[in-house]
């Protein structure tokens, strides 16, 4: 999570805007003059679900909390966030421009090291006479030879030092080894080693860079895998081994395979399935899981039949359901994640790995995958096959454990169509499974409102959505600076997200990366970062057509739900101001603002159907 985003959290919209202006209550949402322009009517309205503004009068602009406080303050986007992370409690990252630049080239030097390293222990494997163990390992594993050159297997000597002195002889410095996870340090004094006597996996980023290892013991010694620590490059919980390999793939075929182990992916691989990653850890993280919504929604998780792979995931399901959409529309684009598959789980047979499935028979691996089971589904049918249905103690036990994941499910479609088929599976009625779950959110609610947590409402219970969309085209935008003049439709208000707009609006400004950065805050530099990494398929590295017509339909996507969104909340305004006695002068101008917009809307329906009926007449060609 960003600085940006806890600060958005930790605050309440309502709380903050009525420090400056007086609010009233207007059904579920408020309503005041507006502070920015003179009225004699409330025009201004705060959405506590949305935890956004909008002014329906003379400003005709809105945002969130950040926006609020900018236009209140006259301050900028760094000023307004650091005046609401000291409300928020929320520690900055002001890192200097040159310490910026410091970390980065303190990275590309680890990044040097680890790709040293990872050579270092595969001319081992390959060739030293104390590799065969390691070799045979391997081997009896049925990893090819080929298979090991991709994947740039390796070995660590059983030596206390043997990394230490052959990198230093490369000029590498004790600290930078220390600080890659390399090298251990000792109490007294010097260093040594930290992966000895085992099979050695490089694990590499999305880029191809080496960040890190992953280490197989080659006896009983323990742990039997050991992984580097936490460095400046490499983070457990954000990583996904072999995704430098499986992108392609994984994009291609627009489904993610999940698995748990190094071998599991690398045998997959083998047989010829390359859309095959895994994660890191005891379950999936909302970091792992967010890096793979990059690249495609379609995710399927394998793991072992046994408690201990149906626990990890059941701790995964929350996380899914956090992070992942609902459903998918088939004519969407594969950037479009706000249109999102269901995860799925393989059920692999009891006792059973990937690896060893696929070696005994690809077409059973076929099967499992085609035959995967929606995940929530899943956790729901494993844990009431626990219990006896027929006790009420064991129907509240598993009720109890359920329903976190079932509030994580937010939309209330996709939630009621659980809550029926949780009640069918414990042989109870829905009202009551409905009545457990609207006490589980008051108790949410209740426990976010306690005074020693003041400043945390419900509305900040719920994690921020990322803006796939509005990153796909900013991505689009600071990698190839010929689309600029195409981006004259596209309008600040259309990000909700107010790093988004903030970094749009300095884009539109500055002609080149250096000068955007020296005019852009501190805290969205590592975002820029990311969205330069951001890799494109090859239709849009190679044509400047492809690219225009990329952007042109995220434009249309962003004014699509920004229109939605207004007609949403318009519509809102309309029922609570009738229901209120709204007067008639009010009710009248509203409604004349929404059939405004309602024609925008049409319009880019109208655009939208003119593009797939030219995408379906070139497919026909």
């Amino acid at each position: 999570m960003s600085s940006i985003d806890e600060v958005k959290q930790r605050l309440d919209i309502v709380q903050v805007v009525s420090e400056y202006v007086s609010l009233r209550k207007s059904g579920r949402n408020f309503k005041a003059l507006c502070p920015f322009h003179n009225e004699k009517s409330p025009s201004f309205f705060i959405f506590p679900e949305r935890q956004s503004w909008h002014c329906f009068g003379a400003c005709g602009t809105g945002g969130d909390i950040i926006t609020f406080v900018m236009k209140k303050e006259g301050l900028d986007f760094g000023q307004a966030l650091r005046v609401l992370a000291a409300k928020a409690g929320v520690t900055l990252v002001t890192q200097s421009i040159s310490n910026k630049k410091i970390d980065n080239t303190a990275k590309e030097r680890l990044f040097a090291i680890n790709e040293a390293a990872a050579e270092y222990y595969h001319h081992l494997l390959l060739n030293a006479a104390s590799a065969k163990r390691a070799r045979d390992y391997a081997t009896q594993r049925g990893l090819s030879p080929q298979t090991i050159k991709d994947f740039q297997l390796g070995y660590s000597p059983e030596g206390w030092e043997a990394l230490r002195q052959y990198l230093m002889e490369k000029g590498y410095e004790e600290d930078e080894l220390i600080a890659g996870g390399l090298l251990v340090k000792r109490e007294d004094k010097g260093s040594y080693d930290r992966f000895r006597d085992r099979l050695m996996f490089p694990i590499r980023d999305i880029q191809s860079r080496v960040i890190g290892f992953g280490a197989r013991a080659l006896d009983d010694s323990l742990p039997k895998y050991l992984n580097s620590p936490q460095t400046l490059v490499f983070d457990k919980s954000s990583t996904l081994y072999g995704i430098d390999r499986a992108k392609t793939a994984i994009r291609q075929k627009d489904q993610a395979i999940i698995v748990e182990g190094y071998v599991d992916v690398i045998m997959v691989h083998q047989y010829g399935w390359q859309n095959v990653i895994a994660f890191m850890g005891t379950a999936l993280t909302e970091k792992q899981l967010s890096a793979v919504q990059k690249l495609t929604n379609n995710v399927i998780l394998a793991l072992d039949a046994d408690e201990a792979g149906k626990e990890a995931i059941f701790r995964s399901g929350e996380t899914v359901d956090r992070v992942l959409p609902v459903s998918k529309s088939e004519s969407s684009e594969k950037y479009d994640v706000s249109k999102a598959a269901e995860a799925k789980i393989l059920v692999l047979p009891q006792g059973k790995d990937p690896d060893e499935v696929i070696k005994e028979d690809i077409s059973q691996w076929a099967t499992l995958v085609r035959d995967a089971k929606p995940m929530v589904d899943f956790i729901f049918e494993n844990e009431v096959a626990k219990v006896d249905a027929d006790k009420v103690a064991d129907k509240v036990l598993v009720l109890e454990k359920l329903l976190p994941l079932l509030y994580q499910i937010k939309d209330p479609i996709r939630q009621l169509h659980y809550i029926e088929k949780l009640a069918r599976l414990l042989r109870t009625d829905e009202q009551s499974v409905g009545y457990a779950l609207r006490k589980f959110k008051l108790a949410q609610q209740k426990r976010w409102l306690r005074p020693n947590l003041k400043g945390l409402t419900p509305a900040t219970l719920v994690a921020q959505k990322s803006n796939p969309i509005e990153e796909y085209c900013l991505a689009l935008l600071l990698q190839y600076q010929d689309l600029k003049p195409d981006s004259e439709k596209l309008m600040p208000d259309y990000f909700e997200d107010c790093g988004n707009r903030e970094l749009f609006l300095k884009w539109q400004h500055n002609d080149t990366l250096d000068f955007l950065k020296d005019h852009l805050d501190v805290t969205l530099h590592e975002y820029v970062d990311t969205l330069l990494a951001k890799d494109f398929p090859p239709p849009v590295k190679d044509s400047e057509t492809a690219r225009q017509k990329t952007l042109n339909d995220c434009i249309l996507r962003l004014q699509e739900k920004w229109l939605k969104n207004m007609e949403a909340k318009k519509e809102q305004l309309l029922l609570t101001e009738a229901e209120s006695g709204g007067t008639a002068a009010q009710l009248a101008k509203l409604k004349e603002q929404g059939i405004e917009e309602s024609k925008q809307l049409k319009e880019v329906f109208i655009k939208q159907r003119h593009k797939h009926k030219s995408l379906a007449g070139s497919k026909e060609e």
